[in-house]
């Protein structure tokens, strides 16, 4: 029953992958002699539809199988023959993808040896992973797949999705998804390919990423594929570096997608100004996709004009002219705030404000662990956490010292770091923030672990969040 399952499986996949080839053939495996190649080709992956290009006869047909796509998808066509023709056929909602591709060639591909590491790569197994999956694509800001669709295809041919999970935790911290060429359309250059590859970028396993190419690869090898295609925006040097180094080449392929807010920041140009912090490029980003004029008025200091009708607003990164002093002071004093929290019936950590070591020691003894931290400051300048013992507690304080003379000492409370967005007196938005940890790999240094994980969460947070090489990241 397990088997006749799934054939039915595979035979509805071919089906699914043949809904727009009317012409599609048998054929033989490996082909003898000239071969007609299917025609029309469309691939749904969930997350929009692969269109290989290369399989239609008219551009036309082929522009307009790009214009249907589906609102909140994304459709790639690859492969295409005469870019600049199909993109004639329709300019104002077409555009040619900055993207380039890189190909594997699997004859030529060899696994390196596998080091220990603490996380596995399998298949995906569970409607839960299908959900860790999705979840991952959010946070890397990729467009999400519904995950019964992952689910229903689960056992496909036609896909492959991988997973890495920590071995400790059993949370998932990767994953990609491979596509069959052969079992999709019966290619005859027994082709694949990768997409969504996609790491947390909270983890703290290093070569997660390269861990999922390498057993995608190994997995097309085992199937007799003849390479393996991947495409990767072409300013994204540290990820061409490494595929580079295993192996992959560069091949004149182009692709074409649809203009949709989904790519806009692929054809709409550069930003609207360099040097706005990621608060205010968020801001001016969503202004421009809601139709709402932007005047940067000072970059370097995040100052921007938001104008519509006929009312105009100044902003400074995410501060703007309707909030006030008296909110604004509030907020910069922590003191005041934790006043302001207790009074409203939260319940906060003991403070105090810091004075002779004496008084510093009490307070240390009465807790165990204490936070020092600067009355006034942001961007967790100056702070110090979990200290435990007197001789650190006065370098701390010292420290803090340097960016405000009222140093605060706060009771030291274990939990989970909540930032939590209130609009119009509703939650409408929070995120666990994580602080940084590294496991060792038995190759790198500490400090080079550090480097590698603050990489690649200023990759996935524009640059917002790094790991600071100073004085308590040491301590830390």
């Amino acid at each position: 029953m397990a088997q006749e399952h799934r054939q039915k499986e595979h035979h509805k996949d071919h089906r699914l992958a043949r809904q727009r080839a009317p012409s599609l053939k048998s054929w033989g495996k490996p082909p003898d002699g000239p071969q007609q190649l299917p025609t029309d080709v469309v691939v749904d992956c969930g997350w929009g539809r692969l269109i290989f290009a290369h399989t239609f006869t008219d551009e036309q047909t082929l522009a307009n199988t790009l214009r249907q796509e589906k609102p909140g998808t994304r459709d790639i066509a690859l492969y295409l023959r005469d870019p600049h023709v199909v993109l004639s056929k329709a300019p104002q909602e077409l555009f040619l993808d900055p993207s380039n591709t890189y190909r594997l060639w699997l004859s030529q591909y060899r696994p390196g040896r596998p080091h220990k590491q603490g996380f596995l790569v399998r298949r995906l197994k569970t409607r839960a992973d299908a959900a860790a999956m999705n979840q991952i694509y959010r946070k890397r800001h990729m467009v999400p797949v519904d995950p019964e669709f992952v689910w229903k295809h689960r056992s496909s041919r036609v896909f492959t999705y991988l997973l890495a999970e920590d071995r400790k935790s059993g949370e998932i911290i990767g994953a990609v998804t491979g596509v069959d060429h052969y079992n999709a359309f019966e290619d005859p250059e027994q082709g694949s390919s990768l997409w969504c590859l996609a790491v947390d970028p909270q983890s703290v396993h290093p070569g997660v990423g390269l861990a999922l190419v390498n057993h995608l690869a190994g997995h097309y090898l085992a199937r007799g594929r003849a390479f393996m295609d991947l495409s990767v925006l072409h300013d994204n040097k540290q990820a061409i570096a490494l595929y580079e180094q295993q192996g992959f080449q560069r091949v004149p392929v182009f692709c074409l997608k649809h203009k949709n807010p989904i790519n806009e920041p692929l054809f709409t140009g550069p930003p609207l100004a360099e040097g706005l912090n990621p608060y205010a490029t968020l801001i001016v980003k969503e202004a421009r996709r809601r139709g709402i004029g932007v005047e940067v008025l000072d970059a370097e200091e995040g100052y921007f004009a938001l104008t519509f009708g006929g009312r105009s607003i100044v902003c400074r990164e995410s501060l703007s002219e309707l909030t006030t002093a008296v909110a604004m002071s509030r907020c910069d004093n922590k003191a005041v705030t934790r006043r302001i929290l207790l009074k409203a019936g939260l319940k906060v950590p003991d403070q105090t404000v810091a004075g002779e070591p004496e008084v510093n020691q009490a307070f240390l003894e009465k807790y165990g662990a204490v936070v020092v931290k600067p009355a006034r400051g942001e961007q967790g300048q100056g702070i110090s956490v979990d200290i435990r013992d007197a001789e650190t507690l006065e370098t701390a304080i010292r420290g803090a010292g340097k960016f405000c003379d009222k140093v605060l000492l706060e009771q030291y409370v274990q939990g989970e770091d909540l930032r939590i967005i209130v609009i119009d007196y509703k939650v409408v938005a929070a995120a666990v923030r994580r602080p940084p940890q590294i496991i060792g790999n038995g190759r790198d240094t500490v400090r080079t672990l550090i480097e590698k994980l603050s990489r690649r969460r200023a990759a996935a947070t524009g640059g917002e969040s790094k790991v600071p090489m100073d004085a308590e990241t040491e301590r830390c």
